[in-house]
């Protein structure tokens, strides 16, 4: 996949319209991410059974579903709230 713009490892070249840049591109993939679990949390039966990975593991535990979904939107609300943000104060910057 080609890189986008400066490379982190390089070093060079890098400016700071270049990390937001990066960071508002993660943060747009990450809220499609966010957007699909949604999705498929909200399409389930209500007796299929949903798990929660461990954070740094390869262990799975049992979870509520309501309470996954719910926990979902909040991030996905969350991720919106940054990215806005970021998109404001862009604006703010083209402005001055």
């Amino acid at each position: 996949m080609p890189s986008r713009g400066a490379r982190p490892e390089d070093g060079s070249g890098l400016v700071p319209t270049d990390n937001s840049t990066q960071h508002k591109e993660d943060l747009s993939n990450k809220i499609k991410e966010q957007k699909i679990v949604v999705d498929e949390l909200s399409n389930l039966k209500k007796n299929r059974k949903v798990y929660r990975q461990q954070q740094n593991s390869d262990i799975f535990f049992l979870a509520d579903r309501t309470e996954m979904l719910s926990e979902s939107k909040n991030i996905l609300d969350e991720l919106r709230k940054e990215y806005q943000e970021i998109e404001n104060s862009e604006k703010t910057k083209i402005k001055k």
